[in-house]
This record gives structure tokens, C-alpha cells and sequence, in this order.
């Protein structure tokens, strides 16, 4: 066998065992990496609305939920979305963690409907900040949605054998 028909094959088989570390190494980081980094977020974002004016969503909120005294709901709002940080970063009360995010997930979209000039440059593609704010909480979805498939004791794996093995 010549050089030229090794190096493909020595190439892939290095190739190979750089990519189970890395897909074991994902497996078995990924979900805590999500779950404490959605966390992380959650929690920010809730603590800004604690301090008037801090918050970016601050004035969003005020005339998306306008017919609701934004002095008592945004202290409200802020210790929700705390509690799901906690929550998410401590891995605690999963169950009731996610139930709360999802819960509050709707509300954000809200401005989509009772807001669409503050959300829109021009419909349906130009996003302004907001819209591309509210448009963001797709990937929280998404990410709870992970999370909320192993609560139960869903996991990841790493190999499609470890697949077809538990079935």
C-alpha cells in the first residue's frame, strides 16, 4: 500500500477517535452546560427588573402588559424569572422549574400581537431590537424543551449503538 492510500485511512481513524471524545465529552457536559447557562440567563435578566431602569425589557413590559400596574408586576416578573435562574442553576425542582418557564414563555410573545410596530421594521423578515429579543426566546423554548426531556431520566448518548442496545 503506497502513502497516498494510507494517509486517508490513518486520517479517518484519528479523525474517528478526535470525534467520540469530543461527542462523549458533549454527552456527558452539554446538558449541565445548558441547563446552568439558561440559568444563568433567567437569572440576570430577572435581576435587572428588580432595579428600575436596568433592565432592557423594562419599558416592554410597561406597554405590552399595560393593563396591569406595571409596579406590582414587574417585581412579580423579576422574582418568576429568578426563581427559574435559581432553579436551573442549582438543578432543583426540575420539574417545577420548567413548568414556571414555560408558564412564562407565552408572555413574552405577547409584543408580537399588541406591539407589532415595536417589534417589526418591516413584516415579516426586519426584526427591530425587541422583535429580535422576543424572536431569541425561541432558543429558551428549545433549550427548556431539552431539558424538560430529562427530567424523567431521559439522557444523551454518544453512540447510535447505545441506541438500538436499549431498545
Amino acid at each position: 500500500m503506497s502513502l497516498k492510500q494510507i494517509l486517508p485511512i490513518m486520517f479517518e481513524k484519528y479523525f474517528d477517535k478526535a470525534d467520540i471524545l469530543i461527542t462523549e465529552w458533549m454527552a456527558k457536559y452539554g446538558l449541565s452546560s445548558l441547563r446552568i447557562g439558561l440559568g444563568i440567563i433567567f437569572f440576570w435578566f430577572g435581576a435587572l427588573k428588580f432595579f428600575p431602569g436596568l433592565s432592557p425589557a423594562e419599558e416592554l413590559v410597561r406597554n405590552t402588559v399595560y393593563f396591569v400596574d406595571p409596579d406590582l408586576f414587574i417585581p412579580i416578573l423579576a422574582t418568576w424569572e429568578v426563581l427559574i435562574g435559581i432553579g436551573l442553576i442549582a438543578g432543583k425542582f426540575m420539574r417545577t422549574t420548567l413548568l414556571l418557564l414555560f408558564l412564562q414563555m407565552p408572555g413574552t410573545v405577547l409584543p408580537v400581537f399588541l406591539l407589532p410596530d415595536v417589534v417589526w421594521t418591516s413584516f415579516p423578515f426586519g426584526l427591530t431590537l425587541e422583535g429580535q429579543y422576543i424572536f431569541k426566546n425561541l432558543v429558551l423554548v428549545s433549550a427548556g424543551l431539552v431539558l424538560g426531556a430529562t427530567v424523567r431520566g431521559g439522557r444523551l448518548i454518544t453512540e447510535y449503538s447505545e441506541l438500538t442496545e436499549s431498545r
